[in-house]
């Protein structure tokens, strides 16, 4: 109860400082992340859009924006709103990192190795975009390549599921076996569903 009254206070706060302040992009910003918090995404939208109104190289705020476009499953939303946040600001690499994994999620591999390689460029410690490129250059044909990108990912976080099973995936199509296995078994103790298809084909192949 004690928490839900902070968080209820929290929000009044800055519900208050937007009407003090109403055309600061920050106030607004932070207003939103509060609603967010609650999970009042519809509210949380419209504080962000009036954010960027008054701010409208705020890079984070469009960032925000497109993560609830994509709570609502619009992916070309989502794609727009990081596509201003990258215009916005010069070498944003969380932007990069959202617009490459919208296109993976549309099949635009292509674009999404493209998108993802400048967002590790960027940022050499972004782990997910590092786990996001090495499935695209798998689904890409670029085995090699998705290796590397996912033991770049596992020297920032070596319990990092995803690129575990990536490196399951790759080393199957390498047919090393071993190593495959050894990553399958690493993805699923760290609670990652590695796919059936994937399990047995290791089983059978080893």
């Amino acid at each position: 109860m004690t928490q839900s009254i902070n968080a209820d206070a929290y929000l009044e706060q800055h519900k208050n400082a937007v009407q003090a302040n109403p055309t600061c992009g920050m106030t607004r910003y932070n207003y939103a992340v509060a609603l967010l918090a609650q999970k009042r995404f519809d509210e949380a939208e419209h504080e962000l859009k009036e954010a960027v109104d008054c701010s409208p190289t705020f890079s984070e705020a469009y960032v925000l924006l497109g993560g609830i476009r994509m709570h609502h499953n619009d992916l070309e939303g989502c794609l727009l709103y990081n596509q201003k946040a990258v215009n916005a600001r010069e070498g944003f690499s969380e932007g990069y990192g959202n617009i490459g994994f919208v296109h993976l999620q549309q099949g635009n591999i292509e674009a999404a190795i493209e998108a993802l390689e400048k967002a590790v460029a960027l940022n050499p410690n972004f782990i997910q975009a590092y786990a996001n490129l090495g499935n695209a250059y798998l689904i890409h044909g670029q085995v090699d390549k998705s290796i590397e990108a996912s033991k770049k990912a596992l020297e920032i976080e070596s319990a990092f599921a995803v690129a575990h099973n990536n490196l399951a995936i790759a080393y199957l199509e390498k047919g090393e076996i071993e190593l495959a296995a050894t990553h399958c078994e690493k993805a699923e103790k760290l609670g990652y569903a590695v796919a059936p298809e994937i399990k047995k084909e290791i089983d059978t192949a080893g």
